[in-house]
């Protein structure tokens, strides 16, 4: 994509969470383009260092970090390295996030006379529903609790966060990541607000149905052809597609850069083909 060189964010530092995934991988890869300095953060070192070798061997500046978004001292000890190759952060993205199975339902309805060994929302773990509460929610306070710190007073600064067409309307079966993804809309908003006076602006995106490595075997069957939940995903996209992870870039662009978002603070944009305005009929 062009779209990332129309910025510059030159000797700005980009601080991203979840780097070693395949979406906030690529959103670093674009955003390196811009001549920022590129952290990135996961738990999973080799794949952040993967990604982060890929934008050096493009020329850009990118380094991984190994980081718990759910430890403080982790996040600071990733923080204070930081500063030390690059200086302190500007821009904050939280994409560490995700589901687990341990939270989620066989069934879309609850029904008399189910199949036997059907897990239902009665069945569901305390355990997976926690870990999705706290890698969702906690693993975007904590890391904003540590880096925000640096970027009181800077010009340019920005938080944006990751939140989900399942924040606006809960999706079946996934009640803990709809939930989770919600109350990062709400602290999202919360943020902008107690930020305000401080120069720290904080949005979200809310991307809509995007084919990824995780969700590949719940979209397609082996012969390529849509699930029967993949089915009503296209059904309620008015644009009847999936979307693509370029499409991600030009929102968070948007949302970055002060000479197109200065006045525009706790908003959620959706990025979704429609599908949150769509009502079905």
């Amino acid at each position: 994509m062009q779209i990332s060189s129309n910025h510059n964010f030159e000797n700005k530092v980009i601080v991203i969470t979840g780097a070693g995934g395949v979406l906030c991988g690529f959103l670093a890869k674009e955003l390196a383009k811009t001549k920022a300095k590129i952290a990135l953060l996961d738990i999973n070192f080799e794949q952040a260092n993967t990604f982060a070798q890929q934008i050096v061997e493009q020329g850009g500046v990118a380094k991984a970090y190994q980081t718990n978004v759910l430890e403080l001292d982790s996040i600071r000890a990733s923080n204070e390295q930081i500063k030390q190759d690059f200086g302190s952060c500007d821009i904050l993205i939280n994409g560490a996030g995700g589901n687990s199975p341990k939270a989620t339902t066989d069934n879309e309805f609850h029904q008399f006379d189910l199949p036997e060994n059907t897990k239902t929302f009665f069945d569901l773990e305390t355990s997976g529903v926690e870990f999705v509460f706290n890698l969702n929610y906690l693993g975007t306070l904590l890391p904003t609790q540590v880096f925000a710190k640096e970027m009181l007073g800077k010009q340019g600064a920005c938080i944006i966060n990751i939140s989900s067409m399942n924040a606006f309307t809960p999706l079946t079966k996934i009640p803990a990541y709809s939930g989770a993804k919600a109350a990062i809309s709400n602290f999202t908003q919360w943020l902008a607000v107690h930020f305000s006076k401080v120069g720290i602006r904080c949005n979200a995106i809310a991307p809509g149905f995007l084919v990824s490595n995780q969700n590949r075997a719940l979209l397609f069957n082996q012969d390529g052809t849509p699930t029967a939940r993949a089915n009503k995903i296209l059904t309620n996209t008015p644009m009847a597609r999936f979307g693509e992870a370029e499409e991600l870039v030009g929102g968070i662009l948007f949302l970055m850069d002060d000479r197109y978002s200065s006045f525009v603070n706790g908003v959620v944009l959706p990025i979704d083909g429609g599908f949150s305005a769509y009502s079905g009929v």
